[in-house]
């Protein structure tokens, strides 16, 4: 009986050890918004006001996570994606973002959009401990792990891009005459900083008139007349997707001719080709780094055919050439990967702590460029490639080009 006793004790004790050491069965481990069955994560983004275009990609993620959740959700846990509309004004994200971390108590933030609507919100969210992911703006602030080791930008930074289009101008146009119109904001100023780096000492003569203007603005008419009376023959467009519409429209109609350039998030054939119309937008110039839906070259492509089953399913409101289609589906797919690599442990310090780890591949990025991340370089995505709208869509016409 002794020696029954005694072998029962150790079964017990080599059980006890193995449940304690498992992984597969470890204590689970939670955060704020985390139960067994459900992850509750926010945004804010522009369902009115005058960059409401932007919008579409959270309608999109919400699409995919739905998708997601039908599925079974990831490890069983079905994701509540509370998004709120912040029109685009930084007094109003302050509140829905407060509301989002106080009263519903969610988990992390992801790609709540803007340069400044997310500048009046990041010191506090971070002063939370709230991981701030894959936001929508490209500012170089917001990549500042060791003050602001919470936020996480998604977009390319706007410095890099500016600096991408200004050496592409010296290579190709070294006598060009440039006109510039910028939004009045962090936006605006960090792609003409970058510009102007890319120009160098060239940039005092190169760089002809640069015309300003407010979100609030009606239109941005005289400030394209003025730019055309400058005489330049370069017209650079660092706008959203509404006042870039206005400006390539307006160039046309007063006869208006020069290279034109848009920056990538004022790009949209949607929100800014589209109501610009095809004709006075073709030969302009972006930046890309995600797959083009309207490109025949994906038509074949397995993860662009997967994409156009679950826009078809899931996501019809929204038009197949709208930029932020992919880019919401992409957004959707990069915090499913997360929460998957986060496994059981589901505090807000290891999904910040894995999302500084990142390295895969998004199914809807242009080859070549990946999602990677390191504790002291929080850019998710450091590479992009120009496009050239021919009229009916971008075509790429240059290799991957890595940002500084």
């Amino acid at each position: 009986m002794a020696w029954r006793k005694s072998s029962t004790l150790v079964a017990l004790a080599t059980v006890a050890f193995a449940v304690a050491t498992s992984p597969a069965i470890a204590q689970k481990k939670y955060g704020p918004g985390v139960t067994d069955t459900e992850i509750r994560i926010g945004t804010t983004t522009p369902y009115s006001g005058p960059a409401s275009a932007y919008s579409a990609g959270a309608v999109s993620a919400t699409a995919y996570f739905a998708m997601i959740n039908e599925q079974g959700g990831v490890n069983g846990r079905k994701i509540n994606f509370i998004s709120l509309d912040d029109a685009y004004s930084p007094p109003k994200t302050v509140e829905q973002i407060r509301r989002l971390i106080e009263s519903d108590e969610v988990s992390f933030l992801v790609n709540p959009v803007g340069t400044a609507t997310n500048m009046a919100v990041f010191k506090y969210i971070n002063q939370k401990g709230v991981p701030h992911l894959f936001i929508g703006t490209g500012a170089t602030v917001f990549n500042d792990p060791e003050h602001y080791p919470w936020t996480m930008s998604w977009t390319p930074h706007y410095a890099s891009e500016g600096e991408i289009y200004a050496r592409y101008i010296v290579s190709t146009k070294p006598d060009a005459r440039i006109g510039i119109l910028a939004q009045n904001d962090d936006l605006g100023r960090d792609y003409l900083m970058g510009f102007k780096r890319g120009l160098g000492d060239r940039a005092s003569t190169m760089i002809v008139s640069t015309q300003a203007y407010n979100t609030t603005d009606p239109t941005v008419d005289s400030q394209v007349v003025s730019l055309k009376s400058s005489g330049a023959d370069v017209f650079v467009i660092i706008t959203i997707p509404k006042f870039s519409a206005q400006a390539i429209r307006k160039a046309y109609d007063i006869d208006w001719h020069p290279q034109e350039f848009v920056v990538s998030v004022g790009s949209s054939i949607a929100g800014a080709i589209r109501p610009a119309g095809f004709e006075a937008a073709k030969g302009i110039i972006s930046a890309a780094y995600q797959k083009d839906p309207a490109d025949p070259q994906w038509q074949d492509d397995p993860a662009m055919k997967a994409w156009t089953v679950w826009m078809n399913k899931y996501n019809p409101r929204i038009n197949r050439s709208d930029y932020y289609a992919p880019y919401g589906y992409n957004i959707g797919y990069a915090v499913v990967q997360l929460l998957k690599q986060c496994g059981d442990d589901l505090t807000r310090e290891n999904i910040m702590k894995q999302a500084s780890h990142l390295d895969m591949e998004l199914p809807l990025l242009l080859p070549g460029i990946r999602l990677k991340t390191s504790p002291t370089d929080l850019r998710p995505i450091k590479q992009m490639r120009l496009v050239r709208f021919n009229g009916e869509r971008y075509v790429l016409f240059s290799d991957v080009i890595e940002s500084n």
